[in-house]
């Protein structure tokens, strides 16, 4: 399984070749700045979110604790 999703190494070759004719040798290195700085900001709502959810969690386990002593005491 040597393609990269399907795809052989000649039709990614002519992909690459209409990409070339069509957005041109100078704006070529543009657009993969721009999807390089798309993909870390992604990146970083992702972490942002999955930090997010872990913090909310941590807290609920906390008060679920919390909750359980005072069931606990009042025994």
């Amino acid at each position: 399984m040597n393609s990269l999703l399907f795809i052989s190494g000649g039709e990614i070759f002519i992909v690459m070749i209409v990409v070339l004719l069509l957005f041109g040798a100078n704006k070529i290195p543009e657009i993969a700045k721009g999807l390089g700085k798309g993909m870390r900001e992604f990146k970083k709502a992702t972490d942002d979110i999955k930090k997010e959810i872990n913090d909310s969690s941590s807290n609920m386990v906390d008060d679920i604790k919390d909750i359980k002593d005072t069931f606990k005491d009042i025994k």
